[in-house]
C-alpha cells in the first residue's frame, strides 16, 4: 500500500484519467445530445444599442414553413415568466441599498444593448427557425446610446432605466476619505496613476446553447445546458416558471466546453427556451453561435481605476487611495456590481501592508452586455492596480523595484486587511526570492545588449499578487463505497478542466487506502448530486469538495471500524486503520472486505445500517472571512521591435504559493493556463464598441484579438507551498493566479523596454498599433521639451 499511494497519493503528479475519453472523442458536448421529436430555437436579436419597443410583428414568422411558434416578451409577460433579480445587497456609505434591476427573459419596454434577445422562434429544423426570425418586423425608437462608464456618468448622458437617472446603480465606500488625507498630508511622496483595465470577452470553446425536454406526462422538465453548478439552474429555473418546484426541475451537464465563470450566470436565453418546452410540451433545443456568444454571453473586467499611494521617507506605505468606475453593462447581474467590491476588493492592497485605505467603487450602466465573473473575479484588476503603481513608484522614489516590494510586503500573519479579511499564512519575499532566481534576474544585462546589438529593446518586469479563494461557504459531497470495494465520489462541485476526477481519487485513494483505478467520480446531474451542492468556482473545490471528502470519508472510516471489529471480534476502541487496512488483536482485514460485509447484512452488528455511503455537508467556520490566499510572483522577459511596436514574449517564470499541492501537474496547467488568459488581455484581447451607435466592433475572431501559441513563451512554473491554516488539506487554490499575474508582469516588462525612449506609460492591451503611438509620442514630447 505504501509504494501504491507513493503513486497516487497527495502530491503526486499524476496524469488526468479524464483525458483518455476525451482524447478519443469520448467527450459529450450540449450539441452531441439529440432527443427523438427534439425541436429546433432561434433567437432575433435587437439591431440597436438602446430603443423603446413600439410593436414586434410575428405574423409572417408564425406562417413561414416548419414553424410551431413565435414567442415575444408578451408571452413570457402574460404567462407570469418571473423575472431575474441580483441577490447582492451591497450598500452606500449613507445605507441607500444598490439599484437592481428585474430582467424578463424578453424584453417588453426597451431594448438596452445590441444583441439582446428579443423574440425567439421554435420550428421542426434549426434552418427553418432562423429563416422565420429574419420575417420578425421589430419596431422601435432608436434612442441615445451610451457605452464607457465614465461617459454615463456624464452631464446629459442617455439613461438606461428610468429609475436610475444618473446611471449609477451603486456608489459603494469602505470609509470617508478622511483617514486617508490625513497621512497624506504628511507624506513624503504621493504616487498617482489613471489606469484602464480593458474589457474581454469569455470566449469559451463551446457557445451557449441549450436543450429543455420537456415530460407532459411528468409535467417535469429536463435542462441539458454546459455550466459550473446545476443547481444554479435548476433552482432559477423552478422559481422562474415552476412556482419554485425545484423536483419539477432536473439539470444535466456532462462535458462543458469551457467555463471560467461566464458559465456559472442564468442567462435569459436559457429561461427562454425552457419556457418554449414548458409551452409546447415538446423537446426544444437551441445552440447558439460565436457570433451570438460575442453579443450576450457576460463580457469581463472593463474598470477605470485612479489611485495613489502615500509614502514616507523611507518607502513605507503610509495609505492608499483608490477610486473605480466599473462599467457593469445593462443590467445588474449575479456578481457584475460585487466584483470590484467582494471579490477584487477583498485583496485590494495586494501583497502589501495598507494602514490606511480609501475605495470608492461607482457601477456604472451602460448600453452594453453585462460584465461579470471572468477567470480571477475582481483579484486580477485588484493586483493590476496596485502593481503598476508600485513600479511606478519605485522610479518616482528612486528605489529599486524588488527593495520597495520587500519593505511593504505583509510579514506579519495572521494579518488583517483594510477590508477585514484575514490573510492567514504567506511568505511574500520567498515567492519573489524563487521567482527571481528562476528567471535568472541577475543575467539579464548581458541579454538585453544582445537585444540591442539585434535592434530590440528587451524588458522584464515582475509583479507580486494576492489572491482570496473559496467562493461560497458551503459544499456538499457524497463519498460511496460499493460491495466490490469501488468508490463513487457523487459531487456537488462540477470539474469543466479541472481534473477533479484525478485530483478527488488521489484524496480517497490516501485517506482510505482504496485503489486510485476504482474510484469514480459522479457529476453533473442534480438527480444524483447532494442536497446543497453548490458547484465549481472561485477556486473554491479543493477547499471546499477536498474537505467535504475528507470529512465524509472520516465517518466511513469509523463506521468501517465498528464493522471490523465485528468480524475481528474485538472492541471497536481496539480497532485502528492505517493505509487501507483495519487491525485488531493481531487479525487485520481490508477495506474491501469491510465494503463487502457492509453490504450483507448477516455480517453486521446488530442495529447498524448497511452499506458505506455518507454524505457531507461542509461550512467554513469562518464563513466569508475563512477563506484562503494563494499568492506568488512572476515575472516576464519580453522584447520589442522599437520600429512596428511588436512585443515577443521570451520568457515567464512563476513562483506560486497554492497551499499544499495535490497534483503538480494538473496545477502547473492551471498556472499555464492562467498566465495565457493573463497574457491574452495584455497583449491582444479587447472588446470595442462603437461610442455613437453602442454597436459590437469586436464581434468576430477576424476582429476580437484572441491570443495563439506563437504569443507565448516556455513557462516555468515553481511552489513555494505555505500550507493554509483555514483547512485541513492546507490547500488554498491555483486556478486563477495566472491571470493576477501576468498582466502586470508583462506590461511592466514592456514599459522596462521601452524606458530609454521615454515612454512611461501604457494601458492594455499592448497592440504594436499601440506601442507604436507610444513611442512616437513620447518621442514627440521629447523633442518639445
Amino acid at each position: 500500500m505504501e509504494a501504491f499511494t507513493e503513486k497516487f497519493g497527495i502530491g503526486q503528479p499524476v496524469r488526468r484519467k479524464e483525458d483518455q475519453r476525451l482524447l478519443i472523442g469520448g467527450g459529450v458536448y450540449t450539441d452531441d445530445i439529440n432527443i427523438e421529436g427534439q425541436v429546433h430555437l432561434a433567437f432575433l436579436r435587437a439591431p440597436y444599442a438602446h430603443a423603446r419597443i413600439n410593436h414586434i410583428d410575428t405574423t409572417a414568422a408564425a406562417q413561414a414553413p416548419g414553424v410551431l411558434a413565435v414567442f415575444t416578451g408578451r408571452d413570457l409577460e402574460k404567462d407570469g415568466v418571473g423575472r431575474v433579480e441580483s441577490n447582492i445587497n451591497l450598500k452606500q456609505l449613507d445605507g441607500t441599498p444598490i439599484f437592481k434591476t428585474q430582467r424578463l427573459a424578453l424584453p417588453t419596454d426597451k431594448v438596452r444593448f445590441a444583441g439582446e434577445p428579443v423574440a425567439m422562434v421554435v420550428a421542426e429544423t434549426a434552418f427553418q427557425a432562423a429563416d422565420a426570425v429574419e420575417l420578425i418586423i421589430f419596431d422601435a425608437d432608436q434612442l441615445p446610446a451610451v457605452v464607457t462608464a465614465r461617459a454615463a456618468g456624464a452631464q446629459g448622458a442617455a439613461v438606461l432605466h428610468d429609475e436610475l437617472p444618473d446611471n449609477c446603480a451603486l456608489h459603494w465606500q469602505n470609509d470617508t476619505p478622511d483617514a486617508y488625507d490625513a497621512v497624506a498630508a504628511k507624506a513624503h511622496k504621493i504616487v498617482s496613476i489613471a489606469l484602464t483595465n480593458n474589457r474581454v470577452v469569455p470566449v469559451p470553446m463551446e457557445p451557449k446553447c441549450c436543450i429543455a425536454e420537456m415530460n407532459p406526462g411528468t409535467g417535469r422538465l429536463t435542462i441539458y445546458a454546459p455550466f459550473q453548478g446545476g443547481r444554479r439552474v435548476q433552482g432559477a429555473v423552478a422559481d422562474l416558471l415552476f412556482d419554485g418546484e425545484r423536483d419539477k426541475v432536473r439539470h444535466v451537464s456532462d462535458n462543458t466546453g469551457g467555463g471560467f465563470g461566464t458559465r456559472s450566470k442564468i442567462y435569459p436565453e436559457i429561461i427562454a427556451v425552457c419556457y418554449a418546452a414548458k409551452s409546447l410540451g415538446r423537446t426544444v433545443k437551441w445552440l447558439g453561435d460565436r457570433s451570438e456568444t460575442f453579443v450576450s454571453d457576460l463580457h469581463g473586467r472593463d474598470q477605470v481605476n485612479s489611485a495613489q499611494l502615500a509614502f514616507d521617507a523611507d518607502g513605507k506605505i503610509l495609505g492608499y487611495r483608490l477610486e473605480t468606475l466599473v462599467n457593469i453593462g445593462a443590467w445588474v447581474t449575479e456578481n457584475g456590481a460585487r466584483l470590484a467590491i467582494d471579490g477584487g476588493g477583498r485583496i485590494v492592497g495586494g501583497a502589501y501592508d495598507i494602514p490606511v485605505l480609501y475605495y470608492s467603487c461607482r457601477n456604472m450602466m451602460t448600453n452594453t452586455v453585462s460584465t461579470d465573473t471572468y477567470r480571477g473575479a475582481g483579484r486580477p484588476e485588484a493586483n493590476y492596480i496596485v502593481e503598476r503603481l508600485m513600479e511606478k513608484a519605485a522610479h518616482e522614489l528612486g528605489i529599486d523595484p524588488q527593495e520597495l516590494r520587500r519593505r511593504n510586503f505583509i510579514k506579519t500573519f495572521p494579518y488583517t486587511t483594510q477590508m477585514g479579511m484575514k490573510v492567514d499564512c504567506g511568505d511574500f519575499a520567498a515567492c519573489m526570492d524563487m521567482a527571481l532566481a528562476n528567471s535568472d534576474w541577475a543575467g539579464f544585462g548581458p541579454r538585453a545588449a544582445r537585444s540591442q546589438a539585434g535592434g530590440k529593446l528587451r524588458g522584464i518586469g515582475l509583479a507580486s499578487f494576492l489572491e482570496g479563494a473559496g467562493g461560497r461557504p458551503e459544499e456538499t459531497m457524497r463519498v460511496q463505497i460499493q460491495e466490490d470495494g469501488s468508490v463513487n465520489i457523487i459531487c456537488g462541485t462540477f470539474s469543466h478542466g479541472q481534473g477533479h476526477g484525478t485530483v478527488y481519487s488521489q484524496i480517497v485513494s490516501e485517506k482510505m487506502g482504496v485503489p486510485f483505478t476504482a474510484i469514480d467520480l459522479i457529476q453533473g446531474d442534480t438527480d444524483t448530486a447532494p442536497a446543497g451542492a453548490s458547484g465549481t468556482y472561485g477556486s473554491r473545490s479543493s477547499q471546499m469538495g477536498g474537505v467535504a471528502i475528507i470529512r465524509a470519508c472520516d465517518i466511513i472510516i469509523e463506521k468501517g471500524k465498528v464493522i471490523a471489529s465485528h468480524l475481528l471480534q474485538a472492541d471497536t476502541a481496539e480497532v485502528t486503520f492505517e493505509a487501507g487496512t483495519f487491525s485488531a488483536r493481531g487479525g487485520s482485514v481490508t477495506m474491501a472486505e469491510v465494503a463487502k460485509a457492509a453490504h450483507d447484512t448477516r455480517r453486521l452488528p446488530d442495529g447498524l445500517q448497511p452499506g458505506l455511503d455518507e454524505t457531507y455537508h461542509y461550512t467554513r467556520d469562518g464563513g466569508r472571512d475563512d477563506q484562503s490566499f494563494p499568492n506568488g510572483c512572476h515575472i516576464c522577459e519580453v522584447e520589442v521591435d522599437p520600429e512596428t511596436g511588436a512585443v515577443e514574449m521570451l520568457a515567464y517564470s512563476a513562483a506560486d504559493d497554492c497551499g499544499t499541492v495535490l497534483n503538480p501537474l494538473i496545477v502547473h496547467g492551471q498556472v499555464h493556463g492562467g498566465v495565457a488568459q493573463g497574457i491574452g488581455q495584455a497583449l491582444c484581447e479587447h472588446t470595442v464598441y462603437d461610442e455613437e451607435t453602442g454597436q459590437l466592433l469586436t464581434g468576430s475572431f477576424m476582429d476580437y484579438g484572441m491570443p495563439r501559441a506563437h504569443h507565448l513563451s516556455h513557462m516555468a512554473a515553481e511552489f513555494n507551498p505555505i500550507p493554509s491554516t483555514n483547512n485541513e488539506l492546507g490547500v488554498k487554490g491555483a486556478g486563477e493566479a495566472g491571470c493576477c499575474g501576468a498582466p502586470p508582469a508583462f506590461v511592466n516588462a514592456v514599459l522596462d523596454a521601452l524606458s530609454s525612449l521615454g515612454v512611461k506609460h501604457l494601458d492594455m492591451p499592448l497592440t504594436p498599433n499601440n506601442i507604436w503611438r507610444a513611442i512616437h509620442q513620447a518621442k514627440a514630447e521629447g523633442e518639445t521639451h
